[in-house]
């Protein structure tokens, strides 16, 4: 192994000591010494570093920044140890990173992917009612997608309707309280899972077909599928997926649906907002808030709140 390959696994495994996941950090990182290597170089340098990083040509600007900005945490650390290492400067590369608008679904468009989950391809069927689950759960309770798929058949606790989600972003705990209808689902997925795959490869709660934990690009790709199928994203060929709404979108409409009921019913959703940013696993309540700014309706209620505040008609 190349000095920079060992240079590469001590700052990975610095990283992760201090409690960061690094997965894709770590893969481009490893593409980058390669890259580097198949060179001849040596060591770290800003050019090198600038022309790695702006390869994918048909990507957004912005993740040509991101690689960049893995390339440049990696070059900081090293260059503690190798003076001729170059760290390349800040917004070297600038491109705005623009957080994307979430798709807020209607219950339409949730009902018909979960009938579409339910026509997929599946040898013994526990795929098709896997992916309804899913898509349920994440309607139901506006967990992350990464969250979801890594739950535990311990993590749920069918009986008390509690879901544990463990050393999740950021590395933060928390427990989530089912509705009943939502528990009811889990335990009657569960019957079913372990009907049919009564011996498993893992502690999954979620598993696919072969019995596994369901990998994170798999999921990705099943659901795109599945928005193709109902018209939410374009049909464009073979192995292309398009563009259109995500996994992560299901979260933004949970939490845009709890915020919409409480402005209607009239609370005061600035005490009330704390107790969501918890629910969701948020660090700063303001990340919490980003949802009134994304979502038009939201605004609008949120508006007319102030107005009536101003007015003296609000408590």
């Amino acid at each position: 192994m190349s000095a920079l390959h060992d240079s590469l696994t001590g700052y990975l495994a610095t990283r992760r000591a201090l409690g960061t996941k690094l997965k894709w950090p770590e893969s481009s990182l490893r593409q980058f010494v390669d890259f580097i290597e198949a060179e001849g170089g040596e060591f770290v340098t800003t050019e090198s570093a600038v022309r790695w990083a702006i390869q994918p040509a048909d990507v957004q600007r912005a993740t040509h920044t991101r690689r960049l900005e893995i390339v440049r945490g990696f070059a900081a650390w090293l260059q503690a140890t190798d003076p001729r290492t170059q760290v390349p400067p800040h917004r070297i590369l600038p491109a705005r990173q623009r957080r994307s608008l979430p798709h807020i679904y209607s219950n339409r468009e949730i009902a018909e992917l979960m009938a579409a989950a339910g026509h997929l391809r599946s040898v013994s069927g526990l795929r098709r009612v896997t992916f309804q689950t899913l898509l349920g759960l994440l309607a139901a309770t506006g967990l992350r997608p990464g969250e979801a798929r890594a739950l535990d058949v311990n993590d749920v606790d069918l009986m008390g309707g509690v879901l544990a989600v463990r050393e999740s972003k950021f590395g933060k705990s928390r427990f989530v309280p089912l509705e009943e209808t939502a528990r009811a689902a889990l335990a009657a997925y569960a019957k079913i899972r372990d009907t049919i795959q009564p011996r498993r490869h893992a502690p999954a709660f979620l598993i696919s077909d072969r019995g596994g934990r369901l990998h994170a690009s798999t999921t990705l790709r099943t659901f795109a599928m599945l928005c193709q199928a109902t018209g939410l994203r374009p049909k464009l060929g073979p192995r292309r997926l398009g563009r259109g709404p995500r996994l992560q979108d299901f979260r933004h409409t949970f939490a845009t649906r709890r915020l919409i009921e409480w402005y209607r019913a009239g609370l005061d959703v600035d005490r009330l907002m704390p107790r969501l940013a918890t629910y969701l696993g948020h660090v700063r309540v303001a990340e919490t808030y980003w949802y009134i700014q994304s979502v038009p309706e939201l605004l609008h209620l949120a508006t007319e709140r102030l107005e009536r505040a101003a007015q003296g008609d609000v408590q």
